[in-house]
């Protein structure tokens, strides 16, 4: 049977990732951009299942619809976790990729490859329109490259390296991307925690 699930963004990106790994389980996927009176949910939370749980919340009691909502980003050792939750306006409210890695590149730009070590990190949450509420968590490590490579991906993805791939997150098909990435593994994880969930709609 055909379920809807509500996607809690306007990130195109976000979108085209969590359509391809939902389908299989039966989910047609909506986001905001098919509900255009909705506006984004301000991310105050200080963690991202914190944010996540935010954007899933509004987005849930707004359209009735079993609801995911997801909080992501970029943590860098050499830069103590930073840019964490603030990882889509590192450089400014206007969420600019290229001025975000611009403004990583700069504040690693003494620091040597082997302690450029990264984590991306995200927290998926999910609430459903009785109010039950789930989170579940993926990550992955790489090291931060020391220029962009590959159009493929958003955000951070032509700097995050893999070492064991020896290609960025922009390089990767998306087939692949999807399987190791972060926010795969926690759709994965997601998906598992929605086909016990008995919504209709």
């Amino acid at each position: 049977m055909n379920k809807k699930l509500m996607l809690a963004t306007h990130n195109a990106g976000k979108l085209r990732e969590i359509t391809e790994l939902a389908a299989p389980g039966g989910f047609t996927v909506l986001s905001l951009v098919d509900f255009p009176e909705l506006s984004a949910v301000e991310e105050t939370g200080e963690t991202f299942a914190a944010n996540a749980l935010l954007k899933a919340r509004a987005a849930c009691r707004a359209t009735g619809l079993l609801t995911l909502g997801d909080d992501s980003g970029l943590e860098v050792a050499a830069l103590g976790g930073l840019p964490g939750v603030h990882s889509a306006r590192f450089a400014g409210e206007d969420q600019c990729d290229r001025r975000n890695n611009d403004k990583l590149l700069a504040a690693l730009r003494s620091v040597p490859t082997a302690e450029r070590t990264a984590r991306f990190r995200c927290v998926m949450a999910i609430v459903t329109p009785a109010g039950d509420e789930y989170t579940v968590e993926g990550t992955v490590e790489g090291l931060i490259a020391e220029r962009p490579r590959g159009a493929g991906g958003f955000g951070y993805d032509p700097l995050f390296y893999l070492p064991a791939s020896g290609m960025t997150m922009a390089e990767l098909p998306l087939a692949e991307k999807n399987r190791i990435s972060h926010r795969g593994q926690a759709l994965r994880r997601a998906l598992d925690v929605l086909r016990t969930i008995s919504v209709t709609v």
